[in-house]
C-alpha cells in the first residue's frame, strides 16, 4: 500500500514538473514573439520614411589617387569606404591617374524624412542625412521603399557636426518623429535602418552601448550614441530608431580594425541633429556659441594641485582677450563645474553645450577658484565663420602625407593646443614620409626651412619652394617641446 502511494505521489510530481516546464517554455516563446513583433512594427512604421541616397559628383585626381576596379560605376562610393576603412577599403583604386584630371564619382548613403519644428509642409519634404554623404554632390537622387524616385537639392549642410538636410518637391510623404535623445538609456533596444552596400532598406537590431562619446575623432563636434546594431558603409545618414518608432540618432560611422563591422557603431543624437537641422532650414547655415576659453580635462594630478576634492569639472588653461569669458571675469586656473545649473561632465560635453547655445544669451557658470565656489554670468558670443573655416593644405602637403589647417579657437580647443602661431596638423597618413619622420596630428608646424609660418598660404608657398631640394626642414612644436625634423621628398 505504501509503495502504491509513493508511486502515485511520484507520478503527480513528475506530471506537475513537466506541466510547469511546458508553461515556462510557452511563456518564453510568447516573450520572444512579442519582442519579434516589436521589431516588425518598427520596420513597418519607419521604413516608408527611409530613403536610399545616390550621389553623382566630380573629383580632381591627386598624385597617387587611383580609380576603382569597378570603374566609374562602382557600387561603393570611395569617400564612404575611406570613412569606414581608411585607404585600404574593398575596391580601392588600382591604377595611377594624372594629377588635376577630373573623374566622375558615384556615392551612396541613407537618409530619412523627418518632421521639422514647423511640422510637415504641403509642397516639399525635408530629409536628414550625413554631410559626408552629399558634400561633393552634383546630382542627388533619393529612392523610397516603394520604388518612387525624386531629385533632391541641398538645403544646408554642416561639416563640423556631419549633419545635412536635403529637400524634395513632394507632398504627403511619410515622416518620422524625432525623439528626445537625452531620455535614451544605455541598454535600450534600438533599430538601425539603411542601405548598407546598396542593399535597400536593411534593418539591424542592437542596444545602446554608451552615450556621450566625445573623443572619437570623427567630427569637430561629437556627442555620439554608441550602439552594437550592425552599421556598415551605406548606412550613413539612416535613422537609429527606438521601439516606439521615433528617431534617436543618425547612423554615422563604425569603429573597425578588420575592415568590417565589429560591434561598435556611432550615431549623432537626435537632439543635436535637430538643433543643427532647424538652423540649416531657417538660415541655411549654423551659428555656434562662443565663450573664448582654452579648456582641458581635470586629471587626478591636476585636481590635487588645484586642491579640488571631488575631481569634477574642467580646467581653464587660457582665456582669449576681449572674449565673452574674459568680460565675465573667467581666469586661467578656474575650474568650471556647472553650466546653467548642470554638472560639466567633460571637455567635449562642455564644448557642445556652448556651441549649441544661441549668441547673445545670458548663461550662468559655476566655477572653483582658490577653493571657493563662484557664480558668474556670461553673455555667449557668436563663433565667426572664419573660426570654423576649414583651411586645408595644398597637394604639396599631400605629398608629405599630412593635412594642415590654420589655427582657430575651435581647432585649438579640440586638439588641446595653446599655441597661436604656425599651422595645425590635423591628419597624418600612416606610412607616409611625415609619419615615418614621427610627425603626428595635433602638432604645430612653426617653420619650413627656417622660415616662420603663420598660416596655410605661407606653408603652401614654403613647401612649393622646398621641392627644388631633396629634403625639407620642419620645426615641429607642441605645448611642451620644439624639435626640428628633416623629411625626405
Amino acid at each position: 500500500m505504501k509503495v502504491n502511494c509513493f508511486k502515485a505521489v511520484l507520478l503527480y510530481l513528475l506530471l506537475t514538473c513537466f506541466s510547469a516546464m511546458s508553461i515556462a517554455d510557452d511563456s518564453g516563446i510568447t516573450n520572444l514573439k512579442q519582442t519579434s513583433k516589436a521589431f516588425s512594427d518598427v520596420a513597418k512604421k519607419a521604413s516608408p520614411a527611409v530613403v536610399f541616397i545616390q550621389v553623382e559628383g566630380t573629383a580632381t585626381a591627386q598624385d597617387n589617387v587611383l580609380p576603382s576596379p569597378f570603374g566609374n560605376q562602382s557600387p561603393f562610393g570611395d569617400e564612404f569606404f575611406r570613412r569606414f576603412f581608411g585607404d585600404s577599403f574593398p575596391g580601392a583604386p588600382m591604377q595611377p591617374r594624372s594629377p588635376g584630371s577630373q573623374r566622375k564619382v558615384m556615392g551612396q548613403g541613407s537618409g530619412f524624412v523627418f518632421k521639422t519644428e514647423s511640422g510637415l509642409l504641403s509642397d516639399k519634404a525635408y530629409i536628414l542625412t550625413n554631410n559626408h554623404v552629399i558634400e561633393n554632390a552634383d546630382k542627388i537622387t533619393v529612392t523610397f521603399n516603394d520604388g518612387k524616385e525624386f531629385s533632391a537639392e541641398i538645403t544646408g549642410r554642416d561639416p563640423q557636426s556631419d549633419v545635412a538636410v536635403i529637400e524634395i518637391d513632394a507632398a504627403d510623404i511619410p515622416a518620422l518623429n524625432m525623439a528626445d535623445s537625452s531620455e535614451l538609456e544605455v541598454g535600450e533596444w534600438v533599430v538601425a535602418i539603411g542601405n548598407p552596400f546598396g542593399l535597400s532598406h536593411t534593418l539591424t537590431v542592437g542596444v545602446v552601448s554608451a552615450k556621450g562619446r566625445t573623443s572619437v575623432g570623427i567630427n569637430d563636434y561629437e556627442d555620439f550614441i554608441q550602439t552594437d546594431a550592425a552599421i556598415n558603409p551605406g548606412n550613413s545618414g539612416g535613422p537609429l530608431v527606438s521601439l516606439a518608432g521615433e528617431v534617436v540618432g543618425i547612423n554615422t560611422a563604425i569603429f573597425t580594425r578588420s575592415g568590417g563591422y565589429m560591434g561598435i557603431g556611432f550615431a549623432i543624437p537626435s537632439n543635436l541633429a535637430m538643433s543643427i537641422a532647424n538652423q540649416l532650414i531657417d538660415e541655411g547655415e549654423v551659428t555656434r556659441g562662443y565663450l573664448g576659453v582654452f579648456i582641458q580635462p581635470l586629471t587626478v594630478e591636476l585636481a590635487d594641485m588645484f586642491d579640488i576634492e571631488n575631481g569634477k569639472g574642467i580646467l581653464v588653461s587660457q582665456v582669449a582677450e576681449d572674449s565673452p569669458a574674459a568680460r565675465a571675469g573667467i581666469k586661467a586656473g578656474d575650474v568650471i563645474i556647472q553650466y546653467k545649473g548642470k554638472d560639466v561632465v567633460d571637455v567635449g560635453d562642455f564644448r557642445n553645450r556652448i556651441a549649441l547655445e544661441g549668441p547673445e544669451k545670458k548663461v550662468e557658470l559655476t566655477i572653483l577658484r582658490d577653493g571657493e565656489e563662484k557664480r558668474l554670468s556670461v553673455i555667449i558670443g557668436a563663433l565667426s565663420s572664419d573660426e570654423t573655416a576649414e583651411s586645408t593644405s595644398s597637394d604639396k602637403a599631400g605629398e608629405l602625407g599630412i593635412t594642415v589647417r590654420n589655427i582657430t579657437r575651435e581647432l585649438a580647443e579640440r586638439y588641446g593646443v595653446n599655441l597661436t602661431e604656425g599651422v595645425l596638423i590635423t591628419d597624418v597618413q600612416p606610412g607616409s614620409v611625415a609619419y615615418r619622420a614621427g610627425i603626428r596630428a595635433g602638432q604645430i608646424i612653426a617653420q619650413v626651412n627656417r622660415e616662420t609660418i603663420n598660416n596655410v598660404d605661407e606653408f603652401n608657398k614654403a613647401i612649393r619652394a622646398s621641392k627644388k631640394q631633396d629634403k625639407v626642414l620642419l620645426l615641429i612644436k607642441t605645448d611642451t617641446i620644439s624639435r626640428f625634423v628633416v623629411v625626405d621628398w
